[in-house]
């Protein structure tokens, strides 16, 4: 399996670190603004992940009305988590299987809750590392037209 490499730089990083005009795209597509709701299908512990979060995210321009289905997939996983954590706590690491002892399988769907979490998550600086990959607007400044907007 081959390297994926680093990730691409974002634009507004490269505008802001001074990168060459010809490798910045000004005409990068930008979501549009509008009221960000969450969808009326979560299930009530996604639902409440996302009463938890999204109000910061969308404030500080994380959250976009294109990031919606991605932000889905977080909340849904977190709940994941919490439901296989809850029933792990309350069982054991190994149950009766058909032939003996086996893995508890909520250990399986924790494990892959933390994973997709991890994943996504990632996208929206939701973990201390992953922020320091973000740059975020906190000034409010109207934006300009072409790549000088993403510095706004």
């Amino acid at each position: 399996m081959g390297s994926r490499g680093t990730k691409p730089k974002p634009t507004a990083l490269k505008v802001l670190h001074g990168d060459r005009s010809d490798r910045i795209n000004d005409a990068e597509p930008m979501p549009p603004e509008g009221e960000i709701v969450p969808p009326g299908d979560l299930s009530d512990d996604a639902r409440a992940t996302w009463d938890r979060l999204a109000p910061s995210l969308i404030a500080v321009g994380v959250l976009t009305p294109w990031d919606v289905d991605a932000f889905v997939v977080v909340c849904e996983a977190l709940a994941r988590y919490k439901q296989a954590t809850k029933l792990v706590n309350g069982s054991a690491l190994l149950v009766q299987g058909p032939n003996g002892f086996v893995k508890n399988p909520a250990l399986t769907v924790q494990r892959e809750a933390e994973s997709t979490f991890a994943q996504y998550g990632a996208r929206f600086g939701l973990t201390p590392s992953d922020r320091t990959q973000l740059k975020v607007d906190v000034g409010g400044a109207a934006k300009g037209p072409g790549a000088e907007r993403l510095l706004s």
